[in-house]
């Protein structure tokens, strides 16, 4: 949904939020604190409001609370509550037993009643949000008076927007247009364009939303500079829209604006900094606290239960499409279709040990060793064997594009369930848009969601881990 006040929304949810949080924690400590010291002036207090509001952080996105105030109630209300009990959940594990409750002194008590508290405050404050969200017809008595220019298919797709309410905070007047046959909606239609100005200025119209093609570029100036004297707004809609299917980039070379089909967050060299910089941190945590004594009970267990080689190597597709040996532990029999057939359900070739190991993503471990050679990243898209990339590349349109990137041990697509064999070019394009969804809108905190929650899969288990 686009609103006029999405971003208003999103300032108020998330300030209140933190507002409530530490109100919560402050109220509780000078009831339960004996000590008689300003919270401000303890310095072993003030360590813990920083790790309960950085949880509460990473709380809020791993299940997007943010992204769905614009949303029905019960939905925001449903992912709050969510929110909160991952919140807790996260609070138990770091306190009571990563640091400890007698590092800073934290006491149970404090934890229970705080945490309380915020769930009291959190839930009273969503009621609030939603009546504020209600408010819609107070905010929408300015809505804005607007119309179309130019009938278009660009300007009756943009009038479906507004149909559809799609558009929020706009009030939709009529089209423009020098070709009234071209008007689907004939009631709407307010005359030709050169009529326009002395509209716009007789019914305070607030808007123009210009969707005349580039031939037309003496009308569009014309109308432009008219706007501009009479302190109008002017937006241009491009007639070549419909290939831009999600938000689209814009930037200028020299004094020439480009629209990039999609957005690369990743393309910027700082977030890529970042992204490696995580990358081998947590392989290096992995290898060290994990694969080091793990990597000796699976070798003996996969020796004793086939022949063959500890580890399965295979040429994958890397980033731009250059071909990379991947690693993993060997779950399967030595069998002559390693190269080209997927593993299936009840596949006999996948050995005991194998089939704990796929459903645990225990045989992706060796692939860190990947990420600390550069080859590949912690999140991304599952790099495919060479023949499936070189097959799906002319079945589906976007394939390719998922290679702008380095592959991943886990991606956006395997969190959603699009992981193992894909029986269909159908299965394939799903996974495929994830791939591509998670290429235009990476951030940092995504990568976290999507790490924790393929631990959590990892413990539980995944139907499609086969």
């Amino acid at each position: 949904m686009v609103h006029r006040y999405k971003q208003f929304y999103n300032a108020i949810n998330l300030t209140l939020d933190y507002l409530v949080l530490n109100i919560s924690l402050i109220v509780v400590y000078n009831l339960l604190d004996s000590s008689l010291i300003p919270w401000m002036n303890n310095k072993s207090y003030l360590p813990v409001v920083l790790v309960f509001n950085l949880l509460w952080l990473l709380s809020s996105n791993i299940t997007s609370l943010y992204n769905s105030v614009s949303d029905d109630d019960l939905k925001v209300y449903h992912s709050a509550i969510k929110t909160y009990l991952l919140y807790l959940s996260l609070i138990c594990t770091i306190i009571l037993l990563v640091i400890g409750t007698k590092t800073y002194f934290i006491t149970k008590e404090y934890l229970f009643y705080s945490m309380s508290l915020f769930g009291i405050l959190l839930g009273a404050w969503k009621v609030v949000f939603f009546a504020l969200r209600k408010s819609d017809r107070v905010l929408l008595s300015n809505s804005r008076k607007a119309i179309i220019v130019g009938a278009s298919r660009a300007g009756n797709e943009l009038y479906n927007q507004f149909n559809n309410k799609v558009l929020k905070g706009y009030d939709l007047l009529g089209f423009f247009d020098d070709e009234p046959s071209k008007v689907k909606q004939q009631h709407l239609y307010l005359g030709n364009t050169s009529l326009c100005m002395d509209y716009v200025l007789k019914n305070n119209v607030d808007e123009i939303f210009c969707a005349l093609p580039y031939s037309e570029h003496k009308t569009i100036e014309r109308l432009m500079s008219d706007s501009d004297k009479n302190l109008i707004r002017f937006k241009i809609v491009p007639e070549y829209h419909e290939y831009f299917k999600n938000t689209s980039y814009l930037q200028n070379l020299g004094n020439i604006p480009i629209l990039s089909v999609r957005a690369e967050p990743l393309e910027n060299i700082l977030n890529r900094a970042l992204k490696r910089a995580f990358d081998i941190v947590f392989s290096l945590m992995i290898i060290l606290f994990v694969f080091s004594w793990l990597f000796p009970i699976l070798a003996i267990l996969i020796k004793l239960e086939s022949k063959g080689p500890i580890f399965f190597k295979q040429m994958r597709s890397g980033r731009d499409n250059h071909a990379f040996l991947c690693y993993k532990f060997r779950s399967m029999r030595i069998n002559k279709d390693l190269e080209h057939k997927q593993a299936t359900l009840g596949d006999p070739r996948i050995t005991k040990i194998g089939t704990f190991m796929r459903k645990t993503s225990l045989d992706e471990l060796p692939q860190f060793f990947n990420v600390l050679l550069g080859n590949m990243s912690v999140v991304g898209p599952r790099p495919h064997m060479l023949s499936h990339t070189e097959q799906y590349s002319q079945l589906i349109d976007q394939f390719m594009v998922r290679h702008f990137m380095k592959p991943g041990i886990t991606g956006w697509a395997q969190i959603n369930g699009l992981r193992g064999e894909t029986k269909t070019t159908e299965a394939m394009l799903e996974r495929v848009e994830a791939d591509v969804w998670y290429l235009e809108n990476w951030t940092f905190l995504l990568d976290l969601k999507i790490v924790v929650n393929t631990l959590l899969k990892s413990i539980t288990g995944d139907k499609n881990a086969y």
